[in-house]
């Protein structure tokens, strides 16, 4: 019974972290303590499209987890196809693409000493306080 009880509970725990891992939120650097936006609020402020709400995105590079998980689940485009996209807004001289930060840490630093910056972390970190989470990906 206690060996069942135990791997019980270490399937648990695999479960609850790979849920955990797998789960990105959006985070805001604003006045707007209560701001919450809706999916495709976000895809349009990270593509460069929204102009109801005036937030920088900063971004982590390619092939990192949080960003895989980001760019299927909120912008529904693969990396090739976003490169592509950012590709050509750049050369017709429109729009630029987020700034990278090589690690979650750096990139929450600068969301938090920067107003009106937005970004995505992995769930399980820890926000600074100041900034405001806008919105989750499960």
């Amino acid at each position: 019974m206690k060996k069942i009880t135990t791997q019980l509970l270490l399937a648990l725990s695999f479960i609850s972290f790979y849920a955990s891992s797998n789960s990105i939120v959006i985070v805001a650097n604003t006045d707007q303590v209560d701001l919450s936006v809706q999916k495709r609020h976000v895809r349009d402020i990270f593509m460069g499209s929204s102009s109801q709400y005036h937030l920088k995105p900063v971004i982590l590079p390619p092939n990192t987890e949080a960003r895989l998980i980001f760019n299927t689940k909120v912008v529904g485009l693969t990396e090739s196809r976003i490169q592509s996209y950012w590709a050509q807004m750049q050369f017709g001289g429109r729009k630029k693409p987020p700034i990278e930060f090589e690690s979650p840490d750096s990139m929450l630093e600068y969301v938090k000493n920067n107003k009106n910056t937005v970004t995505y972390v992995p769930a399980h970190m820890e926000i600074p306080q100041g900034l405001t989470i806008i919105y989750r990906v499960d």
